[in-house]
C-alpha cells in the first residue's frame, strides 16, 4: 500500500477506534463500487481477472480497480473488520446481517441500461435483491419490526447514473439535457424511497467527472466531452434538490448528497498524471486481460479508461466520510449522517 493512501485511512480508522460505528453498511451502484455481482454472469462487464485487483490482498475478485474502491474504504472507515460481501457471495447470517454489495458494473437507473453488456443488475434488480435480504434479516432476528429497526441504524450507499449517460452519449436522437435528466431523476426518486424497506440513513453520490475520463479521448478524440459534462452537471443540480425533497418528505429518514463532481475534479488535480490509464486498454476502455501496468500506481488518477486507482477511490472516501470542505456533501457528510436524528 502506498504512503498517501496508508497515511489517508490511518486517519480514518483512528476516527472509529477500531468498532462499528453502524451494524450495516449497504451497497447499491455500478462498476464504481462492483465487487463481484457481475463475476458468474452473462455479461462482458467484469473484472475478474488481472491486472484488475492486482493490489487487492485477495487478488480479482470483481472489483474495476487495482485494489480497494470507495465502497471499501467507507466500509472500513465505519469500523468494520471485513469489506461488505457481494450479494452473490453473502450467504452466511452474519455477511447478511453486517450488509451486502448489491452493485453492478454496466447498470443504470434506467432497467435497460447497461443491457447490451449482458445479464447486468439494474437498479430496480438491485432493490428485488435487497428485499431477499431483509427477509433473511427479518427470519433471523424474529419480526419485521426488529428488522425495520435494526435496517434504520444502517447506512446505504447509492451510486447510479455514470451508464444511464454513457446511453445518452451513444443515443443519436437523445433528447435534451434537461429532459434527460428529469427523466432519470422520476425514476431515481421513486427507487430511492429506500424508506419503505426501512432504510433510514441514505448517502447518494452524484455523478463524477463522466466524459472526462481516458477513455474518452480513444473513443472521441477529447478528454473532455462538454456535451457528456454539462448534461450530467444538470442530473447533480436535480439530484441535490431531490434530497432536499425526501428530507422533507420522508419523516425520520436522512439523505445525504456527496458531490462527486466536485471533489474528483479537486483531487484529480493532486495525481502526477491526472487524465491517463495505468493499464494497457482495450479499445473499449477496459484492462486489457493480463495486461501491462504502471509501477506507480499511486501517482495515477485513473486505472483503466473509466475508473479510478485505488488511490483516487481513497480520496473520494475520505472526502465523503469526513467533508474537507462544505461543498462536498449537503447536508452533511457521511461521519455526521451516522449520528443524525
Amino acid at each position: 500500500m502506498s504512503k498517501t493512501i496508508f497515511t489517508i485511512f490511518m486517519f480514518l480508522v483512528a476516527t472509529v477506534h477500531g468498532k462499528k460505528m453502524v451494524p450495516c453498511f449497504f451497497v447499491f451502484g455500478d462498476s464504481l463500487v462492483d465487487n463481484g455481482n457481475n463475476n458468474d454472469r452473462d455479461t462482458v462487464a467484469n473484472a475478474n481477472f488481472l491486472p484488475y485487483g492486482i493490489d487487492y490482498p485477495n487478488g480479482p475478485t470483481g472489483r474495476f480497480t487495482n485494489g480497494r474502491n470507495v465502497a471499501d474504504f467507507i466500509a472500513e472507515a465505519l469500523g468494520f473488520a471485513d469489506h461488505i460481501p457481494s450479494f452473490a457471495t453473502a450467504n452466511g447470517d452474519d455477511a447478511v446481517v453486517n450488509g451486502t454489495n448489491y452493485a453492478s458494473g454496466s447498470a443504470g437507473i434506467l432497467s435497460e441500461t447497461g443491457k447490451e453488456f449482458g445479464d447486468v443488475i439494474s437498479f430496480d434488480e438491485q432493490l428485488q435483491n435487497h428485499q431477499t435480504t431483509i427477509a433473511r434479516i427479518t427470519s433471523m432476528l424474529g419480526s419485521s419490526r426488529a428488522a425495520k429497526k435494526h435496517l434504520g441504524q444502517c447506512i446505504y450507499y447509492v451510486g447510479m447514473g455514470s451508464n444511464d449517460y454513457a446511453a445518452y452519449t451513444m443515443n443519436p436522437t437523445r433528447p435534451s439535457p434537461d429532459q434527460y435528466a428529469s427523466l432519470l431523476i422520476d425514476n431515481y426518486s421513486l427507487q430511492l424511497r429506500l424508506y419503505g424497506y426501512g432504510a433510514r440513513k441514505v448517502a447518494v453520490f452524484g455523478l463524477g467527472s463522466i466524459g472526462c475520463v481516458p477513455a474518452a479521448y480513444y473513443m472521441y478524440g477529447t478528454l473532455c466531452m462538454s456535451a457528456t459534462k454539462t448534461t450530467s452537471g444538470v442530473f447533480n443540480t436535480k439530484l441535490r434538490s431531490l434530497i432536499n425533497l425526501l428530507n422533507q418528505d420522508l419523516v425520520g429518514a436522512k439523505f445525504t448528497y456527496i458531490n462527486t463532481f466536485g471533489i474528483a475534479a479537486s483531487k484529480n488535480s493532486s495525481f502526477e498524471y491526472p487524465n491517463l490509464e495505468c493499464c494497457t486498454v482495450t479499445p473499449g476502455g477496459t484492462c486489457v486481460p493480463l495486461g501491462i501496468v504502471c509501477p506507480d500506481r499511486a501517482c495515477f488518477a485513473y486505472f483503466d479508461g473509466f475508473h479510478p486507482t485505488e488511490a483516487a477511490a481513497a480520496v473520494l472516501a475520505k472526502r465523503a466520510f469526513a467533508a474537507r470542505s462544505p461543498s462536498d456533501a449537503h447536508p452533511f457528510d457521511i461521519q455526521h449522517l451516522v449520528h443524525a436524528k
